[in-house]
């Protein structure tokens, strides 16, 4: 399959992906995709029978789905009474905390004002009530709240160290860096990674086993591979860097990082496919499969970094996994014509468009679009 882009001299080949329609869960790495919402044209109003459909599809292909964080539009277009639905039901669709991971956070509380420690205790503690409730595993998601109000480390240590008491299973810590969310700078009571990280750790270390592991999402793998070496064994770094997810899995002879990822929502049947090569040693195969995905992800998380999620409800609609390209809040328009011009030419190298013939055909009629003046 081949189609004509703008600024293109030769037609761009779609071609088939050759991955297998599911895979089973990875044995060598523990992973979660971090899931987006679709929405009905207008963009008010959550389209849920594609945002399901989404869910099962990543299930299919063995990764564990990371629900209602900041892929989902937290904090940017979904409120928490949408997300608890959210929440209950992917819960529902699983029916088992295996498989399924839910972000909590304080989001009942508005964004720009200062709060009594106490009060954003009380809000994630409603929310993880919540998750906890329904049967999923808990995400303690970076909150603006706490971000804005701490007057240092040790009001962090003083909030997730109450709300670890109160966890039923281990959780998640989500480590969320600025270039995601510009509210959150300093987070863990410092501008410093070391100084944060120190911060991490003497959480983790105080926690007596309530900490699974955690998702850093910096952008540094650097700085991963060395928070990843201070963890206490046992205690997972799930790489949210989806600019260099790959080395980071791959991993080298002292470790390697497991992965929460919103990349992985892109890039789907390929990361699969990578995965399984891994899960069989085979280290060429997962180079293989995993390289021509990081330059798409990259262009889809490039700056303003926190409007990726347009580029993954891009590449759910060009694979037939929702019927309009549609997002909450209108967000689809916050990337440019040529933008998603490129994220398409790069799906299609990275055998990512798991439908050639319907890729091209809804790539097509976007393209009018452009012509009817979406943003150049």
């Amino acid at each position: 399959m081949q189609i004509r882009l703008p600024g293109r001299v030769e037609p761009v080949v779609v071609p088939e992906p050759g991955w297998a329609g599911c895979y089973p869960p990875p044995v060598s790495r523990r992973v979660y995709a971090a899931a987006h919402v679709a929405a009905h044209p207008g963009g008010d109003v959550i389209d849920w029978e594609s945002t399901m459909r989404f869910r099962d599809h990543l299930w299919a292909h063995g990764f564990g789905v990371a629900e209602a964080m900041d892929t989902a539009q937290r904090g940017m277009g979904l409120s928490w009474e949408q997300a608890r639905e959210l929440i209950a039901r992917s819960a529902e669709r699983k029916r088992g905390a295996a498989g399924l991971v839910c972000g909590v956070g304080t989001d009942q509380l508005r964004d720009g004002e200062r709060y009594p420690i106490s009060r954003i205790i009380g809000a994630y503690a409603e929310q993880m009530a919540f998750v906890q409730g329904a049967g999923a595993g808990v995400v303690l998601m970076a909150s603006r709240a706490l971000a804005a109000s701490a007057r240092g480390a040790g009001d962090y240590l003083d909030v997730y160290g109450e709300l670890l008491r109160q966890a039923e299973r281990p959780v998640i810590l989500h480590w969320l860096g600025e270039a995601f969310d510009p509210a959150l700078r300093g987070y863990w009571g410092s501008g410093e990674f070391g100084a944060a990280a120190d911060t991490v750790i003497e959480l983790i270390e105080r926690a007596d086993g309530r900490v699974d592991g955690v998702k850093l999402s910096v952008l540094d793998a650097g700085r991963e591979v060395a928070l990843r070496r201070r963890l206490p064994a046992g205690v997972r770094l799930y790489t949210g860097d989806d600019f260099n997810y790959a080395e980071l899995i791959r991993g080298d002879a002292q470790g390697h990082s497991d992965a929460l990822l919103g990349a992985f929502a892109a890039i789907t049947g390929p990361a699969a496919a990578a995965l399984a090569a891994l899960d069989r040693g085979d280290l060429a195969g997962y180079d293989a499969a995993i390289a021509p995905t990081v330059p798409l992800s990259r262009l889809i998380f490039e700056p303003p970094t926190y409007h990726y999620k347009v580029g993954v409800a891009f590449l759910a609609w060009l694979n037939g996994l929702q019927p309009h390209f549609a997002m909450l809040g209108g967000l689809e328009r916050q990337r440019p014509a040529g933008h998603l011009i490129r994220v398409f030419e790069l799906a299609a190298a990275a055998r990512a468009l798991t439908d050639p013939e319907l890729a091209a055909e809804r790539m097509a009629s976007l393209l009018s679009r452009f012509e009817e003046g979406w943003a150049a």
